[in-house]
């Protein structure tokens, strides 16, 4: 039987604890697995946010990385890291951050899918004489955003940004509404025929391409052939999570991410425990509740992470979980005081919940990271 070190037990609980050796297991898998199909990884930092875990995503500050906020991004510069994918629409009021970052030399790319945010682009260019490196988003899906692969709109724009025009990007966010394996080679197919259509399209109107960027955590996992590709993105790969359990892409045993939380009481005539992790702490997230399994708000371990079977996180409030027991347990396996691990619905939700991460290196040992915040 396994065993947790015994500094598990000093914080105060709740805390994020992540578990380097899963953690490091699960970005060279992904890694080995896409530059063995013909293209390479744009690792998503956004799940983390941390300078330390940027470390083990990226190979060299220069190496190519997403992030989903500019406060992300500005991070990461004064750190040293030049190639930065800032993958959300652009917001013309931001155009100023954009230009500053790359005034310092680094290589912030931005997104945009339609003519009113690349007019800005070009307006704010012109006055200012600044560059700026575009993508235009595909949709490839019909999940959110982004521009379909042979709508007129794609060369508009791309004639529009001229010389800003860098390359294309989709997110087959659809891909979590799967759970097959065939689904998601379908989804991952999907996703990749769409920036090609585009991108030949863009080509035959005598526009280069130079980017092709796909991805998403279930995707990257089933994808058979980037080799066209540029560029993969994923991110709640480094931790996985419940619900990427639920679509198929992990087990219990790659999840990296749990909240360490503690038995403060009991509802007796309910057969409920009282832990001191609500929603503050694990996140509102209940991601799992559409799904062929509902966790409720996370999947409930032994203080080893060893999964405690048909346990999870029933209900929140603010500062409170509660766990309601099945038949298979007593309310005395659980004295107050106990300490437990709570698995996530969603990796990057609960994490947003937390300052600072306590790390179980793997080694045994304690290490602290702390979370860049802001937007």
């Amino acid at each position: 039987m396994k065993s947790a070190p015994d500094w598990i037990a000093h914080p105060d609980t709740p805390y994020l604890l992540i578990d380097e050796a899963k953690l490091k297991s699960n970005i060279n898998y992904l890694k080995q697995r896409v530059e063995s199909l013909g293209s390479h990884l744009r690792p998503h930092l956004k799940t983390l946010r941390t300078l330390e875990a940027a470390g083990y995503l990226l190979d060299s500050k220069s190496a190519p990385a997403t992030v989903s906020t500019l406060a992300e991004a500005e991070a990461y510069a004064k750190a040293g890291y030049t190639d930065l994918l800032y993958a959300v629409g652009i917001a013309p009021a931001k155009l100023k951050r954009v230009a500053a970052l790359r005034q310092q030399g680094i290589n912030l790319h931005i997104l945009l899918d339609n003519i009113t945010q690349a007019q800005a682009v070009v307006d704010y260019a012109a006055e200012f004489g600044q560059d700026f490196s575009v993508f235009i988003e595909i949709d490839s899906d019909d999940h959110r955003g982004g521009i379909k692969p042979s709508d007129s709109k794609l060369l508009t724009i791309a004639k529009t940004l001229g010389e800003h025009f860098t390359g294309l990007m989709t997110h087959a966010g659809g891909s979590y509404a799967c759970n097959t394996e065939q689904g998601l080679k379908n989804f991952a197919k999907q996703e990749c025929d769409a920036v090609r259509i585009a991108r030949n399209n863009l080509e035959t109107a005598g526009i280069h391409c130079a980017i092709t960027s796909v991805g998403s955590t279930p995707t990257a996992h089933f994808g058979e052939d980037f080799s066209d590709i540029s560029e993969v993105r994923a991110g709640v790969y480094t931790t996985f999570d419940l619900v990427m359990k639920n679509i198929g892409v992990c087990d219990f045993s790659h999840i990296a991410m749990s909240v360490v939380t503690t038995v403060i009481g009991h509802n007796k005539e309910k057969n409920w425990l009282l832990t001191d992790s609500g929603w503050m702490a694990l996140s509102r997230d209940s991601g799992t509740a559409g799904q062929n399994r509902d966790f409720g708000y996370g999947q409930v371990c032994k203080i080893d992470g060893s999964v405690l079977d048909g346990l999870c996180v029933n209900s929140t409030s603010q500062e409170h979980g509660v766990i309601e027991l099945s038949d298979a347990y007593q309310l005395e396996d659980f004295p107050v005081g106990h300490q437990l691990r709570i698995m996530p619905n969603h990796a990057c939700a609960t994490a947003a919940m937390h300052p600072v991460y306590h790390v179980l290196m793997s080694d045994g040992s304690h290490n602290t990271w702390q979370r860049i915040t802001g937007w």
